[in-house]
């Protein structure tokens, strides 16, 4: 998932395969899979069902059931192509798997995807955070006098935060090997 749109497509590929949902209903199911901080507006979330659409990995209908509004919904639902495309994504374990975006998405529907997959997309992404600990370490060791002082906080936050995860990415390829 080499850019943001894919990674997107991916995410709502996932929410879909657990069955057919309504624009107001993905954006909700999105926004628990990427977290508060990064909401998914809709000005983003529709151009990017308008192109899955277009490329026929979703379908839509509409729905008899209108809520509270007289307008009936569009409910979206994936096709068979759709589910190809998510099945491939999902079996699929390159370098971008484990950046920070794509690495999240695909965390979130590691279960379809295959063992040895789960294994490197983990491995590669401790690895990833281990040469970003030592860059951050490095930084703070070698952060100049008079240096603002809210940057050092933000890079010690940082080494802080990765190195949690790093325990945490030990404990998953742990587990992973485990039940090999």
């Amino acid at each position: 998932m080499r850019s943001r749109s894919e990674s997107l497509e991916f995410a709502l590929l996932g929410v879909l395969n657990q069955g057919p949902l309504h624009g107001y209903e993905l954006r909700k199911r999105m926004t628990a899979i990427y977290g508060p901080f990064r909401a998914l507006s809709f000005s983003v979330l529709y151009p990017q069902l308008h192109r899955m659409l277009e490329a026929g990995v979703i379908q839509e209908s509409l729905s008899p059931e209108s809520g509270l509004s007289r307008r009936s919904r569009i409910v979206y639902a994936v096709t068979d192509i759709g589910r190809k495309r998510f099945e491939d994504i999902s079996s699929s374990s390159e370098p971008d798997s484990w950046e920070d975006e794509s690495f999240e998405v695909r965390f979130a529907f590691f279960g379809p995807t295959p063992q040895r997959n789960r294994l490197q997309i983990l491995e590669g992404r401790h690895h990833k955070l281990v040469d970003k600990a030592k860059i951050l370490r490095t930084d703070l060791e070698k952060s100049p006098e008079g240096l603002d002082r809210y940057l050092v906080e933000w890079r010690r936050h940082s080494l802080e935060s990765a190195e949690r995860e790093i325990a945490w990415l030990q404990e998953m390829i742990n587990t992973e090997r485990k039940s090999t």
